[in-house]
């Protein structure tokens, strides 16, 4: 079906996906805290640039809300990626020193105790 698109074949590497989006997983969940603050100013700086985008206040202030809606969502979808990106150079790091199938298979235990970790750091901050 792609190369009806494409003149060239698109190589996909499932092991590679899945491996990074694991350690991405596990990175997001084990560091949630980082996580939050890079949301923040990812929110921060959207509303900001936002904000000087408007001529006046009375302009700015009528569409306030639903910018500020609408940069949060942004926000959360931006700052995944630097987990992404943490999470590939995991999965190469440990695929290039202990192999192709120990990336995944760590990428699961990983998932799983920061999963555990991430719920026990939530109930003892209630």
């Amino acid at each position: 079906m792609l190369t009806d698109f494409f003149p060239f074949l698109l190589a996909i590497d499932k092991t590679a996906i899945a491996g990074s989006t694991l350690w991405a997983l596990a990175l997001y969940l084990g560091f949630s805290p980082v996580g939050t603050w890079i949301t923040e100013q990812i929110n921060r700086w959207l509303n900001f640039a936002e904000r000087s985008l408007y001529t006046s206040a009375e302009a700015f202030e009528k569409e306030r809300q639903t910018s500020e809606n609408q940069n949060a969502f942004y926000a959360s979808i931006l700052s995944i990626l630097p987990f992404l990106v943490t999470g590939i150079a995991c999965h190469y790091g440990l695929e290039w020193s202990l192999g192709r199938s120990w990336s995944i298979s760590t990428g699961i235990l990983a998932v799983v105790g920061c999963g555990i970790f991430e719920l026990g750091r939530r109930n003892s901050t209630l």
